[in-house]
């Protein structure tokens, strides 16, 4: 279903032209459900990071302390992964 262009969702063909196709991040409204269309684009915000940007970007951080961060998120991951893997093979 991934490579088929016309599903059951998508049974109309969309021919866009070079000029006329949409740039960036964009979301379909359909049957004038506007509500639908702003969960599914607080969903690619959220996917691609937008909102996690703009909490970072409200006060000025320096390099060491984004790089102290980074390196305490990257130890939870490890540690959080490490732990999976000792409940899944019984340690």
């Amino acid at each position: 279903m991934r490579y088929n262009k016309f599903n059951k969702y998508n049974s109309k063909k969309r021919d866009f032209k070079k000029e006329d196709r949409p740039t960036g991040m964009t979301v379909m409204v359909r049957d004038n459900d506007v509500n639908k269309a702003m969960r599914i684009l607080k969903k690619k915000l959220l996917r691609d990071g937008f909102f996690q940007e703009m909490r970072d970007r409200t006060f000025y951080e320096s390099k060491g302390t984004k790089r102290r961060k980074a390196k305490e998120q990257a130890t939870r991951r490890f540690k959080r992964n490490q732990e999976k893997l000792k409940m899944e093979r019984g340690y």
